[in-house]
């Protein structure tokens, strides 16, 4: 049986919406991701999808970028911005974790050492999560994996836990969180304990991982751009400008270059029939870089490119369908209606790059960014930048 890959915009639109294809990727990730939402398929995904997806509404998501979210990271943006440098990798996921952590329902205390703590774990289980592309031993990961979930429970989820189900016993309001959810519909779900722990965990991974990610890529590629554009940084001001600059990056540098797919049963797929069994790989990176659809410097990062009303400027990297991620608009703000001036919800990776470029935020010459060794993923390792304390 031979696999088959999928490369053109179309074709992988196609296959990532397609009923009979299911999720395959995360197949070496099993220690974090088995039967969390995003490996599970038909009707358990659709339940527990359905009970997640409350927490993930647009109304919340636009009050939590411009009201909740600043508060909290004020005090982490003062710190690197007084000491006139950052590491983004240290930045983005030190400001990403609070954010993931508020959506998962993880209570964690102010304290730098708590803080850090759960940090070091989120790290563990994204190795963990992303297998498939580590450079590192698997039996050492996986072994890593465990130990930094049986912390995780003790430290953090069961307290979360027993907190949630006390504020129930009271008839107390729950957290707008996905904990608040799966506890409040444990029983019907019927996740076992060992599933709500690696749920967590993906939250967590998934949102920190991928969202620092996204905000270094977006600001590397800003930096190339402003060299080769001196005369245009005015437009780093305008958060319109910054939140389609983040839409190209996340489009040229989805979160996982590929997506993968087994076939339930025999389909018919970019006119071929795919037997049974067949995994299917899907390349993200190569069908957001499709001429025929982005143009023919489909290639290169253009934050003023002009596109067809029905593509979206990220492409395909949150996913298409029922599988697309439940944390596109937290992330990538609402795309922008061109009928309308109301435009107020701008996403969290181009608040935080906004945030950064305020600053003046720019490359050190003598300490250049590094690529993370431990992936084949093309993720920053180290990218120090050097910041200017505007008021």
């Amino acid at each position: 049986m031979h696999p088959l890959k999928i490369s053109d915009y179309a074709g992988a639109m196609a296959a990532l919406k397609h009923p009979e294809l299911a999720q395959a990727l995360y197949d070496d990730g099993r220690v974090v991701m088995a039967d969390a939402l995003i490996t599970l398929h038909g009707k358990a995904h659709s339940q527990r999808r359905l009970a997640e997806l409350k927490v993930f509404n647009r109304r919340y998501f636009q009050t939590y970028e411009r009201a909740v979210f600043p508060q909290k990271i004020e005090p982490i943006v003062r710190e690197f911005i007084e000491a006139g440098r950052v590491d983004l990798v240290e930045f983005g996921y030190r400001i990403t974790m609070h954010l993931t952590a508020d959506f998962a329902g993880i209570d964690h205390a102010a304290d730098p050492e708590v803080v850090e703590s759960l940090l070091a774990l989120v790290k563990v289980f994204s190795a963990g999560a992303t297998l498939v592309h580590s450079t590192r031993d698997r039996h050492q990961v996986e072994a890593d994996v465990h130990r930094a979930m049986t912390e995780f429970d003790h430290q953090f989820l069961q307290p979360s836990i027993e907190r949630r189900r006390a504020l129930r016993s009271r008839g107390a309001t729950l957290p707008n969180d996905v904990l608040s959810q799966l506890v409040e519909l444990h029983s019907p779900l019927a996740l076992t304990d060992d599933i709500l722990r690696r749920e967590m965990a993906f939250y967590l991974q998934a949102g920190a991982h991928s969202t620092a990610n996204a905000m270094i890529h977006a600001v590397h590629n800003l930096f190339e751009w402003r060299r080769q554009n001196p005369t245009q940084t005015a437009l780093f001001k305008d958060p319109a400008f910054i939140q389609k600059a983040v839409h190209e990056s996340l489009r040229l540098h989805p979160a996982s270059p590929v997506a993968r797919r087994r076939a339930l049963s025999p389909i018919k797929l970019n006119q071929q029939l795919v037997p049974e069994g067949t995994i299917v790989t899907i390349d993200l990176e190569a069908a957001n870089r499709d001429p025929s659809v982005f143009g023919s410097n489909a290639d290169q990062f253009d934050p003023q490119r002009a596109l067809p009303g029905n593509v979206w400027p990220f492409g395909l990297s949150f996913g298409y369908g029922v599988h697309a991620c439940l944390g596109k608009a937290l992330d990538g703000g609402v795309v922008p209606n061109p009928k309308s001036n109301n435009h107020q919800h701008y996403g969290i990776v181009a608040l935080l790059v906004h945030i950064l470029l305020k600053h003046n935020a720019r490359w050190i010459e003598h300490d250049p960014p590094r690529l993370d060794p431990n992936t084949v993923r093309r993720n920053w390792g180290y990218y120090p930048v050097s910041l200017e304390n505007f008021k």
